[in-house]
């Protein structure tokens, strides 16, 4: 894939279709373009912050909620920290699938081909799909982000012990580190939790605080709850005009193993990554595209380009944080931050062959 060669022994180690940007300079939410700000400039923020709110009649329970918030978030950062290069797919779904169930054997083959393919797989680290998943990936690939219950979830014992496990209290900086850490999400049949989760990153996907990546609804064989939730999406929300057309390009729903590994995998055939350069956006590519290739793109996705054209360029100055990835060519425009359907559709032309 790309050309660029990490210095790093471990990375270069790493098969090339699983190594991804480096994390430290990825902007969450997405579509924030690149800071200024030094990391002191921001630690200082943090300090302001905290001051103001000694000075404010702030609840003892709100004060807890940003402490153990921001604990929470500190100690996921450190871990995630070294597998910062690493492509990670995200798996969802319920708890209580069990070991003979043909989703449960689906979530455990999908993930042990991923691994295959050098990516590491993040869970909830309970039982079920996530357990399924991490039995696929093995310990050495499995990373967890386990949640305190007073029920039904306890660490899988695949994962338990690791120093890859993190626990957290609350679901939302959970949620965080589900999204801000992966390259895909898969997701398998579940009850409220897994809908929560699934909702909550096509919400993402649609709005553009998540980058665009491969989102599947992976049904058991034959089976029909994400047919299901599909049919509702475009009968429901679709026929009444709640969501838009391209929108439902931003996920794939399939019952086959063969064809989710494919939809990752393929994503990330030409395209690499994205970031937001002032008012561009700025697509890395692992391979240049020919004249033709991008005239024919800029005919066919003028409608978001608010101003311009799609042009072919080089590393941009802004980008000198990331010289592993200088050698890669890009795509930059001026997107209009609306139609993340038609954005993705612009990912997959470019990487059709």
């Amino acid at each position: 894939m790309g050309e660029h060669k990490p210095s790093d022994s471990t990375l270069r180690s790493i098969l090339p279709e699983a190594l991804g940007e480096t994390e430290k300079e990825r902007s969450t939410p997405a579509d924030e373009p690149a800071s200024l700000l030094s990391n002191q400039d921001l630690i200082e923020m943090m300090r302001r912050t905290v001051e103001q709110l000694a000075q404010s009649d702030v609840s003892r329970g709100d004060l807890k909620i940003l402490s153990r918030s921001l604990r929470e978030l500190r100690y996921a950062f450190k871990v995630f920290q070294p597998f910062q290069r690493r492509r990670k797919v995200t798996i969802f779904g319920s708890a209580r699938t069990k070991p003979d169930h043909p989703a449960y054997q689906q979530a455990e083959s999908f993930a042990k081909r991923m691994a295959q393919h050098g990516w590491m797989v993040i869970t909830g680290a309970g039982g079920g799909i996530m357990e399924a998943g991490h039995r696929g990936a093995g310990r050495d690939l499995s990373m967890g982000l386990n949640i305190m219950l007073p029920f039904e979830q306890s660490t899988n014992p695949v994962i338990v012990g690791d120093p890859k496990l993190v626990t957290l209290k609350y679901f939302f900086t959970r949620k965080l580190m589900f999204v801000k850490e992966c390259s895909a999400v898969v997701c398998y049949p579940g009850g409220f939790g897994t809908l929560d989760e699934t909702f909550e990153v096509l919400t993402l996907l649609q709005t553009g605080k998540q980058s665009l990546l491969p989102m599947v609804l992976v049904d058991e064989p034959g089976g029909t709850y994400w047919k299901n939730v599909e049919r509702f999406f475009r009968e429901q929300l679709l026929g009444d005009k709640w969501i838009s057309s391209e929108d439902v390009h931003l996920y794939k729903v399939t019952d086959n193993n063969d064809e989710a590994v494919r939809e990752v995998l393929k994503f990330y055939r030409v395209y690499h990554s994205m970031r937001y350069v002032d008012e561009s956006l700025v697509m890395r590519l692992t391979s240049r595209l020919s004249p033709d290739r991008l005239e024919q793109l800029n005919l066919e996705f003028a409608d978001i380009v608010v101003s311009g054209a799609i042009e072919q360029v080089g590393m941009l100055p802004e980008e000198a944080s990331e010289p592993e990835l200088a050698d890669l060519p890009r795509l930059t425009f001026h997107f209009n931050r609306r139609n993340l359907g038609r954005l993705r559709q612009l990912i997959d032309a470019v990487n059709h062959p």
